[in-house]
């Protein structure tokens, strides 16, 4: 009778034992097997724990300011090691900052390029290294894994239609002036091309400057200044960004020409660029929203780390979209730096 009743205890033991061990594997079975469940666990997989480092022009800027704060909110949520380093519109600075990076070996490298050469070669040799490579708004003349940006051929042929329909046909003098960025940069080379495509179909436009101011201000406001007592008569002015189109802004105003030269910009879209189309400073801005550019830029290098591909091996373009800024209504099409701050 007791080894019946010890056999029957052992025997329970055992079924309660299996049930046991049955319950984990089945648990463990059902995290491998939920679909929903192994999405996050692919996810933290894919991109916990890994280095992305960033390369802007300068973070003394709204643009690389916006862009920095949205990124670093998604990596940090993401356990991703967010990397800084700022050569402050220094060509030689950004060059040391991206070959000491490669020896580095983060993950993933995003930059936003001053001119279409200088990176080329150590953007290729950072593919040829493993890491994946992201340019922002402005291309090198190197491909990389992905591009995040405005097509700026596009936008200067949207603005540059703009212009001729408020200037061309003998409604004024057809007189344009173009105020660049950096001369050999991306942004201005393409707005360039786009605009002059659209200029050229149209004898009654002629374009009567095209200068660079170097991303500067002080430096569109007087190439303006001089454009102006050389053609007071100047139907419009269209820069290649925004803060730097405002220098021209306040010549035109200087001038006494306010409400008589259209001035146009191409923006990444901050408050200060939205003002002064209300205060009547600006005639229209094509505003592409740098915050959700930033966005953009995060989920470029998630795809990336995801992916599986090697570096260099396809190419992936996420474009940002255009929107018109006219008055108080489009406001929405500018951001708030402070509220990243």
């Amino acid at each position: 009778m007791v080894d019946f009743i010890s056999g029957k205890r052992w025997a329970i033991g055992l079924v309660s034992a299996l049930v046991v061990t049955w319950g984990f594997m089945d648990g463990a079975s059902h995290a491998q097997t939920d679909p929903r469940s192994q999405l996050r666990i692919d996810f933290d997989k894919a991109a916990k724990g890994k280095t992305v480092a960033w390369v802007p022009i300068t973070m003394g800027t709204p643009i690389d300011q916006i862009w920095t704060a949205v990124m670093q909110s998604h990596f940090d949520k993401y356990g991703i090691k967010f990397i800084v380093r700022d050569p402050n519109f220094d060509s030689n600075a950004q060059l040391q900052a991206v070959t000491s990076l490669i020896n580095e070996k983060p993950d993933v490298l995003i930059v936003q390029n001053i001119n279409v050469s200088l990176l080329a070669r150590e953007l290729k040799r950072a593919m040829e290294n493993g890491i994946y490579v992201i340019q922002v708004n402005m291309m090198s003349n190197q491909p990389s894994d992905a591009y995040v940006g405005v097509d700026n051929v596009d936008s200067g042929r949207l603005i540059a239609k703009d212009i001729v329909a408020q200037c061309g046909g003998g409604k004024s003098s057809g007189k344009v002036a173009i105020v660049q960025g950096e001369a050999t940069s991306a942004g201005s080379l393409d707005q360039l091309k786009g605009a002059m495509e659209v200029f050229a179909a149209d004898k009654s436009i002629k374009v009567v400057s095209t200068q660079a101011a170097n991303w500067d201000a002080n430096k569109a406001n007087e190439i303006t200044a001089t454009v102006l007592r050389q053609h007071p008569d100047l139907c419009a002015t269209y820069g290649h960004w925004g803060i730097m189109q405002q220098g021209a802004a306040q010549a035109v105003k200087a001038a006494g020409l306010q409400g008589k030269v259209k001035v146009y910009a191409s923006s990444d879209g901050p408050r200060s660029d939205c003002e002064m189309v209300e205060q009547g400073l600006f005639y229209k801005v094509l505003s592409y929203r740098a915050d959700i550019q930033g966005m953009q830029i995060a989920d470029a290098v998630l795809t990336l780390l995801q992916s599986g591909e090697k570096p260099g091996a396809k190419r992936l373009t996420l474009l940002s979209n255009n929107f018109w800024v006219t008055g108080p209504a489009e406001r929405h099409y500018c951001y708030d730096l402070s509220l990243t701050q």
